[in-house]
């Protein structure tokens, strides 16, 4: 679960500055609003992803609630992601790898 933890958060920072770097510009800039449809739907379900899976790990490891809510604020801000796992890697906090490591 850490490896999938990590490729979403990964790939929901890389969508939002996407969407905020390139597809907000060609939208309002050159008038060209199907890039924004096309990435914004992939951000949003990454987005979505990210926050649910965040909330599983926090339910079923002993996260403490400030760092599930650092999770939710890191998914709203740019590089916010990235920086929160580092974040996890510094603090060698657990994240389960298999969900049969859960024993809820």
């Amino acid at each position: 679960m850490s490896s999938i933890f990590r490729i979403i958060g990964w790939a929901e920072g890389v969508s939002c500055l996407v969407l905020l770097g390139v597809a907000m510009p060609l939208k309002y800039g050159l008038d060209m609003p199907m890039m924004t449809r096309v990435v914004g739907m992939a951000h949003g379900v990454l987005f979505i992803a990210y926050v649910t899976l965040a909330t599983w790990i926090a339910y079923h490891q002993p996260w403490p609630l400030r760092l599930l809510f650092q999770s939710y604020i890191a998914s709203l801000l740019p590089f916010g992601t990235f920086v929160f796992q580092k974040k996890l890697d510094k603090a060698s906090l657990p994240v389960p790898s298999s969900p049969a490591m859960v024993s809820r």
